[in-house]
């Protein structure tokens, strides 16, 4: 049996709201990324070399975009949080999804809230769709 590397563009965004999980389609997904912060130590009357010793992982925020649809969910949820201040922080799986459409691989991201909704520029010149991008922050992820 043949095994290949997944391909990138079949994943499913699924939002946890309370009571009504919702599967949003986007056409891209970034910062699924985390970093170990270290801390230069050096040691006395040794200057040859220093120590990294580990502090916190970080995490970069999860940047969502897609085509621009009015009047949903996923809507309501980012105006409250940036217009009212009313942050319902929620978990986000993303899933990478195979050709029978099972998930490979699902990161669970958790207690995530919109920093930052955005949409392209309106060009008259240009015949493109109006995207729009969600940035979420997120208090870390793990694989599921």
């Amino acid at each position: 049996m043949a095994t290949y590397p997944p391909v990138g563009f079949h994943f499913n965004v699924q939002f946890q709201f309370p009571g009504n999980p919702v599967n949003i389609g986007f056409q891209d997904v970034s910062g699924i990324s985390v970093d170990l912060e270290t801390e230069n130590i050096s040691e006395g009357g040794e200057n040859r070399f220093i120590y990294k010793l580990p502090i916190r992982s970080t995490y970069p925020n999860l940047v969502l975009k897609r085509g621009f649809v009015i009047n949903e969910a996923l809507n309501k949820w980012c105006s409250n949080a940036i217009e009212n201040l009313e942050i319902e922080p929620i978990p986000v799986v993303v899933s990478l999804m195979n050709e029978k459409h099972e998930p490979l691989k699902s990161y669970a991201f958790i207690n995530s809230y919109p920093l930052k909704w955005s949409i392209s520029n309106f060009n008259a010149e240009t015949s493109s769709i109006v995207v729009e991008t969600i940035e979420l922050y997120y208090q870390f992820f793990r694989t599921l």
